[in-house]
């Protein structure tokens, strides 16, 4: 149902701005967002898979990007094609280092935080690690744009935070016990999103990702994601292996609706604030087809090795991506199918 703007203050000044806003963004694609020029946006992990993708998207909108990438686990070549823009400024420094943040949020309006490190089985392997990098670090990015003005703090948050609960859709609010330290500190983002929100006045907004997968996913380690993993295997004519029986299910969320809700996030009402929010398309699909899938799409014969579960897993994600629809305009267009697409033919040209 859409509202006219013109009509709603009848429904009370606070209402009424809520959907003027909702309004506004919800029928827009992240393309059509305003925001005032020259605003300057920080991307911690810019020079990741998901990060780099928002910086692109933000340079083609004609804003000011500053990418912060310790180069850990981000890709120098991710970033090398913003090299020239005037718009665009590389640091290289740590989160983990509470100056180099402070120097990162120098004059910034919105902070997109993607640094962290991510994958459940390493997490396990290296718990300390996690914890300050992905925890520590994650606090200093908040410190910092508290300290140095910064109008929003949306941050990368995760599906794992649903841990063992068994119901389907996932929805914020019912959330079981963790299952890796990878999940745990997200949840304690979040917990400390909560805290600045209430205490010192920060907007932060978390974002739970579901299953991304798109242009720049690294397909390459033992700690690849799945979908480029198993498109690399296929062209090179390898057996790829699966873990668990194929029948497990995700969310697979392609990286165009994580950049919708990172953009549409930076302009949410304050009712937003200090909460998280389901980014997904909220589909159901199971490992074995999508296994099938592609090597149909890549015309080859290869039946997958099945291997052992992986420890810390879920069986089945799927979100109720409701709550972001209503309070940050989120409106995914690219389903499973039209993402799955676009990114074989991105990995079959850049392969």
């Amino acid at each position: 149902i859409l509202i006219h703007t013109e009509d709603v203050e009848i429904l009370g000044p606070r209402f009424g701005r809520i959907l003027k806003e909702l309004n506004y963004n919800t029928y827009m694609t992240y393309k059509e967002l305003q925001f005032p020029k020259g605003t300057l946006f920080l991307v911690t992990g810019g020079a990741g898979f998901i990060g780099s993708n928002l910086c692109e998207a933000i340079l083609k909108m004609g804003y000011r990007v500053r990418c912060l990438d310790d180069l850990s686990t981000g890709k120098q070549a991710n970033v090398d094609l913003f090299e020239g823009n005037p718009n665009y400024e590389f640091i290289k420094g740590d989160i983990k280092d509470l100056d180099t943040c402070m120097k990162a949020c120098e004059g910034v309006d919105y902070v997109l935080n993607e640094a962290a490190w991510g994958s459940v089985p390493r997490s396990i392997e290296m718990p300390l690690f996690y914890c300050a990098n992905n925890i520590q670090g994650t606090l200093n990015m908040m410190e910092a744009a508290r300290q140095k003005g910064v109008k929003t703090f949306v941050y990368a948050s995760s599906s794992s935070v649903y841990g063992d609960e068994a119901h389907l859709p996932k929805k914020e609010g019912v959330e079981g016990n963790l299952l890796s330290p990878y999940a745990l500190s997200k949840r304690c983002d979040e917990e400390w999103g909560k805290q600045y929100h209430k205490h010192y006045g920060l907007k932060t907004i978390g974002l739970r990702y579901f299953n991304v997968f798109g242009r720049r996913q690294d397909p390459h380690g033992a700690y690849a994601a799945v979908i480029p993993k198993f498109i690399k295997q296929l062209l090179n004519d390898e057996q790829p292996t699966i873990n668990g029986d194929g029948k497990q299910s995700r969310d697979f969320t392609y990286i165009e609706n994580v950049i919708e809700a990172n953009l549409k996030a930076c302009l949410a009402p304050d009712e937003a604030s200090g909460e998280a929010f389901n980014v997904a398309y909220g589909g159901r699909e199971y490992l074995i087809d999508i296994y099938y899938e592609l090597t149909k799409a890549l015309g080859k014969d290869i039946e997958p090795h099945f291997g052992p579960d992986r420890a810390g897993d879920i069986k089945h994600s799927n979100a109720d991506i409701s709550k972001a629809k209503r309070l940050l305009g989120y409106d995914p267009q690219y389903d499973f199918a039209r993402g799955l697409a676009e990114a074989i033919d991105w990995y079959k040209a850049n392969l």
